[in-house]
């Protein structure tokens, strides 16, 4: 005979269900007991970096995927046996020093039951100052210094180099910035950053490199060097009146020797006054094929347009060159304003007959009356040498600005070439000058180019630009 019990299910003692529901695993089993709700995170206050153990430190905004999966790095360990559904961030002060996260995780309970939990962490933001920015406290940490230089009296195309390396964020890993004669000195903690400088300055650089030993360990026969690239830029800005070699006019089309500078980029451009022929001239060749500004900013002299006929007939060789389709050649007669008591007047072309008018003030150069002492004026025909070159009219500025790394009294010339040249324009950040009234033209009045406001963007500080450590960098 056999006796059969009934099984009985058994009962919770929280609520009285047969096996345990979902709300009394909730109650009994905490899934995230493992994970800590606080968290701590270093950041560099100098370089606004933050660390990343065991010693890399990376450039993380706020509510960043970068940051994020720095932060979910932190709790890695910690999350083994979990499974991460979805993570993100949750709004606070940007000064309050915390970084608030939002966790959704789930993990395999009793009886093959899956739980999931949503809760909260909270970083918190411990200031720590990192290696680099401890070499910069001690003054001594520089290792590699770039050298850059431009052996003129007028820094114009200085100044577009200086709006390149800030819109292409060159500075990130400078550690210094010294601005002495003829040029800046950029210093880094390593070579590989001072290299991906020299290697932007190539175009119109010649450079030079050079080591000198600091210390050696010869225990370990490993050696510390300091180093230098020295990089010099072309002499010559924007407007200069300029003497090539026979050879090199030849290889350019045949062109005038005599040309004014009308735009220094990654390559010189230059145009003949006489018949508007236009040529780019490269770095490597003009350091074959060297020539150099004929007059300085100090001799041009102001004239009045007394007269002005454009030419329109004007035809090149068959072995010419590019002519330009910018520019219109004219004939003008002009004269000094100096000289306005007597009947003396000037014969000469020019380039820009599209933007000039009777009676206008212009800046130009003095053949006739100038004692120049250049190795290859001196060998041409007198014949083919003009009696002046007119280089710029006098103009006004408009409503924009730059970012500088500093301030000179010539800046406001380059700031006036930017307004007439939009090929110029095209590498460089202008922002709105809040302190002027704009306007929507592209043209002045005298038909001038002017820069619109869509080239235009909205103000920012100089630590947006470089990150932080641009104005605190400059030393003198």
């Amino acid at each position: 005979m056999f006796l059969v019990q009934k099984h009985t299910p058994v009962r919770t003692c929280m609520c009285g269900i047969a096996n345990m529901c979902v709300s009394c695993l909730r109650s009994r089993v905490d899934i995230s007991e493992a994970i800590p709700k606080q968290v701590s995170v270093h950041f560099c206050r100098q370089c606004e970096r933050y660390l990343q153990p065991p010693g890399t430190w990376l450039q993380c905004a706020l509510e960043s995927r970068e940051l994020l999966a720095l932060c979910l790095k932190k709790l890695k360990a910690s999350m083994a046996k979990v499974r991460l559904i979805d993570a993100g961030f949750l709004w606070t002060e940007p000064h309050s020093k915390r970084i608030m996260m939002k966790l959704s995780i789930q993990k395999e309970v009793m009886n093959g039951a899956i739980l999931q939990k949503v809760f909260m962490v909270e970083f918190v933001i411990q200031p720590q100052m990192c290696e680099d920015c401890h070499r910069v406290e001690a003054k001594d940490f520089w290792k590699v210094v770039v050298q850059v230089r431009q052996k003129t009296v007028h820094k114009k195309t200085f100044y577009y180099l200086e709006q390149l390396i800030l819109k292409h964020k060159l500075l990130q890993s400078t550690v210094r910035i010294k601005e002495i004669h003829e040029g800046i000195d950029f210093y880094y903690a390593s070579k590989q950053h001072a290299q991906k400088m020299v290697d932007f300055l190539c175009c119109l650089f010649r450079s030079k490199a050079s080591q000198r030993l600091i210390s050696h360990d010869v225990h370990s026969n490993t050696y510390n060097y300091k180093s230098t690239f020295s990089a010099e830029l072309v002499p010559l800005c924007k407007d200069n009146v300029v003497c090539l070699s026979p050879r090199l006019a030849q290889s350019l089309g045949n062109m005038g020797q005599v040309c004014v500078c009308i735009r220094v980029t990654s390559s010189i451009h230059l145009i003949d006054p006489n018949t508007l022929q236009s040529a780019e001239v490269d770095g490597n060749t003009f350091w074959r094929h060297p020539f150099s500004s004929l007059c300085s900013p100090r001799q041009l002299e102001e004239f009045i347009v007394m007269d002005l006929h454009i030419i329109r007939d004007q035809r090149l060789g068959p072995s010419a060159g590019l002519k330009s389709s910018k520019h219109t050649l004219a004939e003008v007669w002009v004269q000094k304003t100096s000289e306005m008591d007597s009947s003396h007047q000037y014969h000469c072309r020019t380039f820009l007959g599209h933007l000039l008018n009777i009676g206008d003030l212009v800046l130009g150069f003095d053949f006739a009356n100038a004692n120049i002492n250049d190795e290859f004026l001196n060998k041409m025909n007198p014949h083919h040498v003009p009696d002046v070159v007119r280089q710029s009219r006098v103009t006004s500025l408009q409503f924009s600005k730059l970012k500088c790394l500093h301030s000179n009294p010539q800046y406001t010339e380059f700031l006036e070439d930017l307004e007439e040249d939009e090929m110029l324009r095209k590498n460089v950040n202008i922002f709105r000058d809040a302190s002027k009234v704009p306007v929507e033209s592209e043209t002045d009045d005298d038909g001038a180019p002017r820069i619109s406001l869509t080239e235009m963007m909205e103000d920012l500080s100089l630590s947006d630009t470089t990150g932080g450590a641009g104005a605190e960098m400059m030393t003198d």
